[in-house]
């Protein structure tokens, strides 16, 4: 059975190793969507953080697809949400009082803005306001409103994040899907939010079979959808967990390990 549709993880997957999109990925990924492949890109980033490489790639209109937020969001590529898993105020609240007791940067976002209650922001809430084009903004948590939000984010040094992920409480692993996105970024996310979910969800929207949906990841938030798809590959350069969940194992990113991918099991 034919591939039909591409999920592809950004930051480290899609991206090279100077975070840029190669010009081989964009051709053999244009030449993937030229035969009707649907390419998807699959990120814990917002939207806003996903565009420009939307527009390298040519993929415009309400027919093409993004997963953001790490599954919480699943949409068209001009914003219409198809599927939405949120953390509420209360959630929030619970994780925030969390990060306290942790000892722990800790930020939220929603599809606009990143919050932060810390009046000194942190370089990493900084780091990722310039990775995904999104404003920050510092909000006192007595000020913040009582509305839902994509995902919560402790953000930290990697040690102190290898630190906290120890401390986690059962009850909290419990109430959310808990991934670690990078060395230094702990999200807290809705428990029905995953890349796998979005994906599952995408695919019968789209009247896919899983045999069709191809999924390339490097991280344990793309092990959901590495696992779900009919075929996963893993990024020569994944983590351990990344490659055993996975069907097989491309290249690096730092080798066009998506396009040589792509070429292999899509365009051949």
């Amino acid at each position: 059975m034919s591939i039909k549709l591409i999920a592809i993880d950004i930051d480290g997957t899609l991206l090279n190793e100077n975070n840029e999109l190669a010009p081989r990925t964009i051709k053999t990924l244009q030449a993937a969507s030229a035969r009707g492949v649907k390419v998807v890109l699959t990120t814990g980033r917002p939207l806003t953080g996903v565009t420009p490489y939307l527009d390298k790639l040519g993929l415009h209109g309400d027919d093409q697809y993004v997963i953001t937020f790490n599954g919480a969001l699943a949409q068209t590529v001009s914003g219409n949400i198809l599927t939405k898993e949120t953390i509420s105020y209360d959630d929030y609240r619970d994780i925030e009082a969390l990060s306290h007791k942790l000892a722990v940067h800790f930020h939220v976002e929603d599809d606009h803005l990143i919050y932060t209650a810390h009046q000194l922001i942190p370089k990493y809430s900084i780091g990722e306001s310039f990775l995904v084009n999104m404003q920050i903004k510092y909000v006192p948590v007595a000020d913040m409103e009582v509305k839902d939000y994509s995902k919560g984010m402790m953000i930290d040094e990697p040690e102190v994040i290898d630190r906290v992920i120890k401390a986690i409480p059962t009850s909290f692993h419990d109430r959310f899907y808990v991934v670690r996105s990078t060395p230094y970024f702990l999200e807290f996310i809705n428990k029905n939010a995953s890349k796998g979910n979005a994906l599952n969800a995408l695919a019968t929207k789209l009247g896919l079979q899983q045999a069709e949906v191809m999924a390339l990841g490097d991280q344990n938030n793309d092990l959901t959808m590495l696992e779900w798809a009919g075929l996963g590959v893993a990024m020569g350069n994944g983590t351990s967990e990344a490659k055993a969940a996975a069907n097989v194992i491309t290249a690096t990113n730092a080798e066009d390990g998506v396009a040589q991918a792509v070429e292999k099991y899509v365009l051949a």
